[in-house]
């Protein structure tokens, strides 16, 4: 059996703090063990960017090999912090515009093409080539874009939830959509005896806002919980970690709280491995928080087999399992406090696994796109 060929193209850059860059990571790990050649090309425009897979390998801790291509970039964001939304989109079209250029001359060398990047999909999509477009959030040039595209048969559109493609609708063709929720490379994740661990796992900001974790910190410590169960908060940056960890010793004394700043992804698996509970809260300050998100934390929850405890969004309803979530009101810090106790007695369910899995998921989009 052949071998399917994928070009990946993503404006994201390698290696980052972030959950996007993993997850773009783990979708390349999950379509080389479904027997697919794929090639990673992003631009290298930080400082820390880099096209040597080994130090991918290394940041990301995983062992598939596959191609990576990371091409120069020349243009101001990622070196200029003024203007960054204008620059963004300006190096964004640049850059774009540049990469298509080349790639167009050895098309021949892919069957398919996978973005997220806007302006990818649209030269390519323009150009009759084979290609799928991840949308995670909306914004007004991506309208702008799968408009114009919209009749273009070689192009695809996965999304990443169902508010996301009705408030798209207009915009895409069903035939050529497929609404397909986050996963986590299962083989990662391991599960060892539990103990009395609340745990929230991620960035402690949100696109620079407060995600609010002061509110977990609040809720657990007036939870009835704080001295038979441990909290722990594992995320950078280094900055937003000493700042809790300062709200912590200035308001609870001899408190059972732990925020560790940024560990490695080993360091997640083991932690998670052994905590009961799991929190989601994002701010209601974001749409794409309330309505579109399909958080890699809770996929890393489930496959962990926490009990997991997330505000009530929209956006958290439309997850796989949501119907197990036990879900809290946004900012009422008493009924915070009583689901965390509920979660503490309620027994988790057998959850088929499989379907929060990135190769399950990545044979649906091959299948979606008859590779």
């Amino acid at each position: 059996m052949n071998k399917v060929k994928i070009g990946y193209l993503t404006y994201q850059t390698f290696p980052a703090e972030t959950a996007n860059s993993l997850q773009t990571i783990s979708n390349v790990r999950s379509f080389v063990r479904n027997n697919c050649e794929v090639e990673l090309i992003f631009p290298l425009r930080e400082k820390d960017s880099s096209g040597d897979i080994d130090k991918l390998k290394s940041f990301y801790e995983f062992s598939e090999d596959f191609k990576v291509c990371g091409v120069e970039h020349k243009y101001p964001f990622g070196k200029i912090r003024v203007a960054e939304k204008l620059l963004f989109h300006i190096s964004h079209f640049l850059w774009s515009k540049k990469v298509f250029s080349t790639i167009k001359t050895r098309q021949s060398d892919y069957d398919v093409f996978i973005t997220r990047s806007d302006w990818i999909f649209y030269f390519m999509s323009k150009n009759q080539l084979n290609v799928i477009f991840e949308i995670h959030q909306l914004s007004k040039v991506r309208k702008l874009i799968l408009r114009v595209c919209k009749n273009d048969k070689n192009s695809k559109v996965v999304l990443l939830n169902q508010l996301l493609k009705e408030d798209l609708k207009n915009y895409i063709k069903n035939e050529n959509s497929i609404v397909l929720q986050n996963g986590v490379n299962l083989s990662d994740f391991k599960i060892l005896k539990k103990e009395k661990i609340i745990i929230f796992v991620g960035s402690l900001k949100r696109f620079e806002s407060d995600r609010d974790l002061a509110f977990i910190i609040d809720g657990f410590m007036t939870s009835g919980l704080e001295k038979s169960y441990k909290l722990m908060i594992l995320g950078g940056p280094s900055a937003e970690a000493d700042r809790l960890k300062n709200y912590v010793d200035t308001r609870y004394s001899n408190s059972n709280i732990e925020i560790t700043g940024r560990v490695s992804r080993s360091e997640v698996v083991k932690y998670l491995s052994r905590a009961e509970i799991g929190v989601l809260i994002n701010s209601d300050e974001n749409l794409h928080s309330v309505k579109y998100t399909s958080p890699l934390k809770y996929f890393e929850y489930v496959a962990s087999e926490l009990k997991v405890v997330a505000i009530d969004f929209p956006s958290h309803r439309e997850l796989p399992f949501s119907e197990h979530i036990k879900f809290f009101n946004d900012g009422d810090l008493k009924n915070f406090s009583t689901q965390l106790r509920v979660a503490s007695f309620s027994n988790l369910p057998k959850l088929n696994k499989d379907i929060v899995s990135l190769d399950t998921r990545s044979k649906k989009i091959l299948d979606f796109y008859n590779l």
